[in-house]
């Protein structure tokens, strides 16, 4: 859980396997774009820059983040090493916001259950944009480099079990 006070792109980068060999698959939801397309970018750098090649990353977008479930299972069929699923909920005035976070999360949980392919939740389900705005690329780094490295690491325990 990053706490006020940690910068989610900050790793220890001599931990993380070399990932030329693997290939990884990102959905990205359209809804709060703004968002997400930061925090794709957070995720596709970090990927490029521990030696993924352009040609094996894969993305698909969906409408919004209830959707990342489908397009996730989707992606486990490409034969990709690990997926990045990539969404924003913001909290609004209604319950909204309570089904999907919980629909969003059961559902990725679901797919790292049942398939081998590992899904990895980069879903920011903020009170406020401004949250939104810190955690993808604001003053708490982007939680979209956290998910790559998250990714890499998935993709690496997979391949070695």
């Amino acid at each position: 859980m990053a706490t006020a006070n940690k910068n989610l792109s900050d790793y220890d980068k001599t931990t993380i396997p070399n990932a030329k060999h693997f290939r990884f698959g990102i959905v990205v939801s359209e809804w709060n774009d703004s968002i997400t397309e930061s925090l794709y970018q957070g995720a596709f750098e970090t990927l490029l820059a521990h030696g993924v090649l352009e040609k094996n990353i894969v993305r698909w977008d969906v409408p919004g983040s209830y959707e990342l479930i489908y397009g996730s299972k989707k992606m486990q069929e490409q034969m990709v090493s690990a997926v990045i699923a990539i969404g924003s909920v913001i909290q609004g005035e209604t319950k909204h916001f309570d089904f999907v976070c919980e629909a969003v999360s059961q559902g990725i949980k679901d797919l790292n259950v049942l398939h081998e392919t590992p899904v990895i939740f980069c879903v920011l389900t903020d009170d406020t944009l401004q949250q939104a705005i810190d955690r993808s690329g604001g003053k708490h780094g982007n939680k979209g480099t956290e998910a790559a490295v998250a990714a890499i690491k998935m993709a690496a325990l997979r391949q070695n079990s």
